[in-house]
């Protein structure tokens, strides 16, 4: 976009984003999943169904292992490792 004779350039940097299925307790829960920027962690994720019942944040922590840091309650405590497994097949 030009004003005045200025460039602006958009520098909204796209978040890494991609569809995920997680197993729930009544068959499997499809969601997008987007990257995350959170301070202390090198890592994090986000996934979000497509029905709106399930929600989880996860992030690597400094011993390099995936902690549930947000979501929706109640949640399984197998989705932590499932999240993660998908997370590491996309990177």
């Amino acid at each position: 976009m030009h004003v005045a004779g200025v460039l602006i350039i958009n520098l909204n940097i796209m978040k890494e984003q991609f569809e995920a299925t997680l197993t729930g307790t009544d068959g499997p829960v499809d969601g997008i999943v987007n990257s995350l920027s959170l301070k202390n962690y090198s890592q994090a994720y986000e996934f979000k169904s497509l029905d709106g019942t399930l929600h989880l944040v996860i992030a690597m922590d400094n011993q390099n292992r995936w902690q549930r840091i947000d979501g929706t309650e109640p949640y399984l405590s197998g989705w932590v490792d499932e999240f993660a497994e998908q997370v590491a097949v996309i990177k």
